[in-house]
């Protein structure tokens, strides 16, 4: 069962976590490179912060976001702002979600967010602690993948290994960390669409930030063993 009060809870630590990290730039720093290809640090801040403000949205009955340009217009007015700028508005934004996260709600719905994708309602916490944990980690700033909260990587995991357990594009794959398993991809036994002959289960393993960040398309893969084929390529999320 799903518990969005610890989620909200984790959701306030990270986003604490988050601000205290970038703080400590400044206004040169924010306009640099982050780890995702053509945004700077500006951008990232940029993205969490309007992310917030549609999940607040999400939360109260509205459209996630009003179009897919506008969304990504917004992020580039936002990005070129100052670090106080971009503070004050992940601190109001965050705000806004933890108010609105707990206001009373029927948690058990079900809502809509991008491109048509539904969830339960009681979800949303855990989506959103996803973009502030993966997000500062982006940012290139100190905060790695190995310093994400176990259970929060493990569960990141999980949601991930299910994102694309039955994706047409990804061949039947068994994912461990030594201790636990996940099935992710096409079902054992299927082939792929247009090749002959079924799949044979492709094992990947190794320590849990490196199988988040493969799955997360943060890491290339390389620190995994794998086991009856190839690495699987996936698709972008």
């Amino acid at each position: 069962m799903i518990d969005h009060a610890h989620d909200l809870a984790s959701v306030r630590d990270a986003t604490d976590r988050l601000l205290s990290a970038v703080a400590e730039l400044d206004n040169a720093s924010v306009a640099e490179p982050s780890r995702l290809p053509g945004w700077s640090r500006g951008h990232v801040l940029a993205h969490i912060a309007r992310n917030a403000a549609a999940l607040v949205n999400v939360l109260e009955g509205r459209p996630m976001y009003v179009s897919g340009d506008a969304r990504d217009a917004d992020i580039e007015r936002d990005a070129p702002r100052t670090l106080d700028a971009q503070l004050t508005d992940l601190r109001e934004s965050a705000a806004r979600f933890q108010a609105a996260g707990t206001a009373p709600q029927d948690w058990s719905r079900t809502v809509e967010l991008r491109n048509g994708v539904t969830d339960a309602a009681a979800r949303v916490p855990f989506r959103r602690w996803a973009e502030v944990e993966l997000h500062h980690v982006d940012l290139g700033i100190g905060y790695e993948l190995e310093d994400l909260p176990a259970d929060f990587t493990e569960r990141e995991i999980d949601f991930l290994a299910a994102r694309f357990r039955g994706h047409p594009e990804v061949p039947a794959t068994l994912v461990t960390d030594g201790t636990r398993v996940w099935r992710t991809g096409r079902d054992s036994g299927q082939a792929a669409a247009g090749a002959k002959g079924a799949d044979t289960e492709v094992t990947v393993s190794g320590k849990p930030a490196e199988l988040l960040g493969w799955l997360a398309g943060r890491r290339d893969g390389a620190a995994l063993d794998v086991d009856g084929g190839t690495l699987p390529s996936l698709p972008p999320l």
